[in-house]
């Protein structure tokens, strides 16, 4: 078996550096690697959770360690549509996890599979609002929960409810802007209210790059059309701003119509 973790490898190399469990480097890029060439062999799913299930409490003087395979797998199966389905229970139980970049990946791999189980465990996890699961770890930059991934898990699961929307709602006066965004994008997706429209839109004039970036693409995520003109226009690179009107065209809600949408777009290319 190849040493080299990062080396191009085919799908059967894939899966034989997944089964092996004496080398997590190479599990790793293994179970990075199975989800970005979506990769459908019937092994791919099975090897995942159990990639995810020999998680362990983190060992900050490891290497590659069990945690980060098991972060890469939960990724990676969020990525692999109806047959990561089987998953689920997996990744709810990950959700409870100590591990905070375990939560974060297994939040955006529910969203993205639709699973709906997941809304009552996302919704208590960020019941505790800004001031609890959205406060700053003594010591660490980050927050005491992945909130913005809850969040737009949130989003993507579509569950229009009075009990979500009263858990989301508080994060849009989050001090932190990337939290303000994902807050206004889930309420945006979850009610079409344009007020959580007019937030991604004055976070678009934001003087840091960082948080114009993330507003393209929660205005794209969103679907929102109205942001049509105010996306074209941001101060943020021509890809991003292609790729959120992009995200108007399949998604869009609102008035504007798909030619004037695309008349934007080949203006950026």
């Amino acid at each position: 078996m190849p040493t080299t973790a990062g080396e191009p490898i085919s799908e059967a190399e894939a899966l034989a550096r997944l089964r092996q469990t004496a080398d997590p480097s190479q599990q790793y890029y293994a179970a990075w690697w199975v989800g970005r060439m979506r990769s459908r062999h019937p092994d791919t799913v099975p090897l995942l959770q159990a990639a995810l299930r020999q998680r362990r409490p983190r060992d900050p003087s490891a290497g590659v360690e069990e945690n980060a395979v098991a972060r890469n797998a939960a990724r990676s199966l969020g990525k692999l549509g109806p047959a990561a389905l089987v998953a689920i229970p997996d990744l709810l139980d990950t959700l409870e996890d100590e591990d905070h970049g375990l939560r974060e990946a297994a939040a955006r791999s529910l969203g993205q599979l639709g699973a709906r189980e997941a809304v009552a465990p996302l919704c208590r996890r960020l019941a505790s609002g800004p001031t609890g699961a959205g406060a700053q770890e003594p010591g660490s930059p980050r927050l005491v929960e992945p909130c913005e991934a809850l969040l737009e898990a949130l989003g993507e699961l579509g569950v229009v409810r009075p009990e979500v929307m009263a858990v989301v709602e508080p994060f849009v006066g989050h001090p932190r802007p990337l939290i303000r965004s994902a807050a206004a994008r889930t309420l945006l997706q979850l009610s079409g209210d344009p007020r959580w429209g007019a937030l991604l839109l004055e976070l678009l004039e934001h003087p840091q790059l960082q948080v114009r970036r993330a507003a393209l693409m929660d205005l794209g995520a969103a679907g929102w059309r109205p942001a049509h003109q105010a996306i074209s226009t941001t101060l943020a690179e021509n890809s991003l701003k292609l790729i959120a009107l992009r995200g108007l065209v399949e998604r869009g809600q609102g008035d504007p119509g798909e030619e004037r949408l695309l008349a934007c777009m080949d203006a950026l290319l």
